[in-house]
């Protein structure tokens, strides 16, 4: 397991007390009305606040090799920017040779607000963003059953051959709400063989209901799984082979999908369904300790769900409910606990008092 150390100055009050301070004030005047005063409205980054980390250290056998780096996936989204970093978190903690993890992660802005805290929360942490353009999915997503899965952030995880640089051949994709309790390097040592992606597949689910009546009527397109077992698999958590994707023009396959989904709505659930279309039944299956998925509920109300049986590897709140909104209404989940000590937010008041 990592060694670590903490320095003892953390995160500084500077940002905060800025914020409170030096707020640039606009004013109005009305004889009516008094004076109106407006708070010019600050980027979110500005405004949020995290504890350092501690510095994770490789253990004794870990290699210096470039060739043994561990490429990390995952989008960062300013609204869920409390959950990535709680997840990065988890996979340093958990990692036998953290400094062999690097994160690439995926913005549709490049906000240096963000990237300053990423650095400021982990100073030692190798990261890089990169932009993803909005415009790439533009007149191509249809809406779903739930806002959050129609943002186009969503659907950044099919361009990664676009997006990554080519000698970034292999990552692991992540949902930014996961906490990962075990050493990441056990998933990364999958063996793929000629498939291009692996993750946990649930062949008891009723996959089915994955796709409306209009699919599964149309001859054609109900033949689209023929010669292939079709499971259904959470595309929160996958290895992915970025080059053998890039070969295979599976973006494109993907985004044909997409297309048609406009033209008859043959699915309901955002960017899984035509990922499930070009892969579902021709993929790697781990292990289903690294997707405990579900934690979050269903999609429209987010109500509380225990854990599966089973050992467990990865925890993923996906659903509606989210830990730490669930936590800061003081109405979470007993799951959510399992979230909670990979917490580094602190909030303008807790930032006060220290």
């Amino acid at each position: 397991m990592a060694n670590w150390s903490c320095n003892t100055s953390c995160v500084s009050l500077a940002g905060l007390l800025s914020l409170l301070l030096l707020q640039p004030l606009t004013t109005t005047t009305s004889f009516t009305n008094g004076i109106r005063v407006n708070l010019v409205p600050k980027p979110a980054s500005a405004i949020l606040s995290f504890r350092e980390a501690p510095a994770f250290r490789n253990g004794n056998e870990c290699s210096s090799s470039k060739k043994d780096n561990i490429h990390i996936v995952m989008p960062l989204d300013i609204n869920y920017i409390r959950g990535a970093v709680a997840a990065i978190l988890s996979i340093l903690q958990h990692s036998t040779c953290p400094e062999n993890v690097s994160f690439h992660f995926l913005s549709l802005r490049l906000e240096p607000g963000i990237s300053s805290l990423i650095k400021s929360t982990f100073p030692y942490l190798t990261f890089r963003v990169y932009h993803f353009d909005s415009n790439l999915v533009r007149g191509k997503i249809s809406k779903s059953i739930r806002q959050a899965l129609d943002q186009p952030l969503n659907y950044a995880r099919i361009y990664l051959s676009d997006i990554l640089p080519r000698d970034v051949e292999r990552v692991i994709y992540v949902d930014s709400d996961i906490i990962v309790v075990d050493d990441i390097a056990k998933l990364w040592g999958v063996d793929l063989g000629d498939r291009v992606l692996a993750a946990p597949e649930y062949c008891h689910a009723n996959f089915t209901t994955y796709f409306t009546d209009t699919f599964w009527s149309d001859v054609n397109l109900a033949r689209t799984f023929e010669g292939r077992r079709p499971c259904y698999f959470n595309t929160g958590v996958m290895v992915v082979d970025v080059d053998k994707w890039r070969k295979g023009g599976y973006t494109q396959k993907v985004e044909e999908w997409m297309v048609i989904q406009k033209q008859r709505k043959i699915y309901h659930l955002g960017s899984l369904p035509p990922i499930l279309l070009v892969f579902a039944g021709n993929i790697k299956a781990v292990d289903h300790r690294w997707n405990q998925h579900g934690l979050g509920g269903d999609n429209f109300e987010g109500k509380c769900r225990s854990l599966h049986p089973g050992p467990i590897s990865l925890l993923h709140w996906s659903g509606k409910g989210k830990p730490w909104l669930r936590l800061d209404s003081r109405k979470p989940c007993a799951v959510d606990y399992l979230w909670a000590p990979y917490d580094l937010y602190r909030s303008s008041r807790i930032a006060l008092e220290e």
